[in-house]
């Protein structure tokens, strides 16, 4: 790739920045958004991955022309945003990792794992009878990036899914229900995903109403953000024996140690790590390498969320 002018990006890591090592005419600043700004003037700024929000502060006196995060979600990005910057999120780069975690965590709890993986290390031998995966219905509550890959790979499984979203409408793959209509699906269901971005509108969805309608002994798994469930409702209704939950994400996070969520029976949970997989650099990488032909090409960047203020 040969170009006449050079581009100025930043990316937090050595491990990104081989990535597009072999592209001419490309400046690579290796910063983490932490110490002393390098230079006042990118054209891309890769912040580092899940840190708070709040790191966008750092670029509060840089011109940006494009700030690419290595996550899906931007709740609580756009007051951080540099004037007139454009802000790009991380879609193609996790949805195969979070559905594939997501998949794990369902199988994982229907099939009782962690109770038999603790049995054999205490050199038990019982088994017993679990719910398994096969002919459950299951409802979907999301369906972008996340929510489709997780269908998708919830098609072989010969489970029936259920898929809503903010407004009832229709696909090439069927109706999808409008989020107005839980109260009533949800008596119907044995597993109950969410994938819903955090917004204003979802936070909290999860609530006590919400898991009361919930049928007895089914799932909650949570792959969207933990704020969109109630914590302490949660733990309510778990503890009860009533329902069950598998949680990537949580509220607070990082968890603090003593939380009742630890060890809580009926709970699987995992720190935030469904795009923490091998696949997550290179994909990174090829994102990164398409947001530099765009620029170079005078075309919008893929993924636009939102610009900042001018």
């Amino acid at each position: 790739m040969s170009h006449n002018y050079t581009l100025r990006i930043s990316v937090p890591s050595d491990g990104l920045a081989k990535y597009v090592s072999d592209i001419d005419n490309l400046e690579v600043v290796i910063w983490d958004l932490e110490g002393e700004t390098p230079t006042g003037d990118f054209d891309i700024v890769v912040p580092p991955y899940l840190r708070p929000v709040e790191q966008l502060a750092a670029l509060r006196d840089v011109r940006v022309r494009l700030i690419q995060s290595q996550m899906i979600g931007f709740d609580g990005v756009r007051p951080y945003l540099p004037a007139g910057s454009l802000y790009a999120n991380a879609a193609s780069v996790h949805e195969t990792a979070t559905a594939e975690l997501t998949l794990a965590l369902i199988l994982a709890s229907q099939r009782g794992l962690p109770d038999f993986i603790q049995r054999a290390q205490a050199g038990e031998w019982k088994p017993d009878w679990r719910p398994g995966l096969a002919d459950a219905r299951v409802l979907l509550v999301g369906y972008g990036g996340v929510g489709r890959a997780i269908s998708e790979r919830l098609d072989p499984f010969e489970v029936e899914v259920v898929r809503v979203v903010s407004t009832a409408r229709g696909d090439e793959r069927g109706q999808l229900h409008g989020v107005d209509e839980l109260p009533e699906l949800l008596p119907g269901f044995d597993v109950v995903i969410m994938a819903v971005p955090l917004l204003d509108s979802t936070r909290g969805m999860v609530d006590d109403a919400f898991l009361s309608r919930m049928r007895e002994g089914s799932l909650l798994v949570n792959m969207a953000r933990g704020p969109v469930v109630d914590t302490d409702a949660l733990v309510r209704h778990v503890s009860s024996g009533r329902i069950r939950a598998a949680l990537d994400v949580v509220d607070p996070e990082p968890l603090p140690a003593g939380h009742p969520l630890y060890g809580l029976p009926g709970v699987l949970l995992t720190p935030h790590v469904g795009g923490r997989s091998n696949a997550m650099q290179p994909r990174m990488g090829k994102l990164l390498r398409q947001q530099i032909e765009c620029l170079r090409a005078g075309k919008e960047p893929v993924n636009l969320v939102f610009a900042g203020e001018s």
